[in-house]
């Protein structure tokens, strides 16, 4: 992983001079993971992206990130920039660097350490006062999902959280979370579900603001048009039109 900074989103369209072909588009999601340190984040990062897991990570030193693909349908591909966040508060100055032109969050907390509950709704005032959506598509906070992470080792059964239930909705009603999932990297369990709720919630805005006006929101790219960079020919002859790198 590299702390290279990045834009939020690239957005391609693939053609061919067969106009029956289908347009496959691409988006890239800056999605940030944050949370007290030891919650696990670099954890679920590394399930998520690898399928992989070790009981014990290097403490994070300010940012790391990792991409994965997604093929959302067989018309879209959503690539996921996932920017794991340094938790301890020697790094909380430099947030508004990191958050920058993020479009999504995962904010996570270990379901065995009630602190790290408590400093949830600091984290997320943070992120609300740091980021925000483009005016293109209303502005306001970025859809973020709550984690209660490391669920497998909650004394309750079901991977059910000690935290009461109605504290979880009601806390993701007042501080604006999308939903909340109780989570468990080394299990595997919930993990792309989800991301597969904030990234729907991601592709709704940007989708519908396309529709309405033929841009892309978060770019400026339109729908039939490219800039010439990072065009790239498949072995059916398909282009790739790249909006942007990182």
């Amino acid at each position: 992983m590299s702390s290279r900074s990045s834009s939020s989103v690239s957005r391609a369209s693939s053609r061919e001079s067969d106009t029956s072909t289908r347009t496959i588009t691409q988006y890239m999601f800056k999605i940030l993971v944050i949370g007290e340190a030891g919650t696990g984040k670099t954890s679920i990062i590394k399930r998520y992206v690898e399928d992989d897991f070790a009981n014990n990570y290097k403490t994070t030193i300010g940012v790391d990130f990792a991409i994965k693909p997604i093929v959302w349908d067989e018309d879209t591909i959503v690539r996921l920039q996932l920017w794991d966040i340094a938790g301890q508060e020697r790094y909380s100055s430099l947030t508004r660097v990191y958050y920058k032109e993020a479009i999504g969050a995962l904010v996570v907390y270990d379901v065995t350490n009630p602190g790290s509950f408590e400093a949830v709704k600091k984290w997320k005032q943070d992120l609300d006062a740091k980021v925000t959506l483009p005016e293109a598509i209303g502005g306001g906070p970025i859809p973020a999902v709550l984690l209660a992470n490391k669920c497998d080792l909650a004394s309750h059964s079901n991977y059910a959280p000690p935290q009461p239930l109605g504290a979880l909705d009601t806390l993701c009603q007042d501080y604006h979370f999308a939903s909340w999932f109780p989570t468990s990297a080394k299990e595997n369990n919930n993990l792309d579900e989800a991301i597969r709720h904030l990234v729907a919630a991601i592709l709704k805005m940007v989708q519908t603001a396309e529709e309405e006006t033929g841009i892309n929101p978060l770019d400026g790219s339109t729908r039939d048009s490219a800039d010439g960079r990072g065009i790239t020919l498949d072995s059916s002859g398909t282009k790739s039109y790249l909006r942007c790198c990182f």
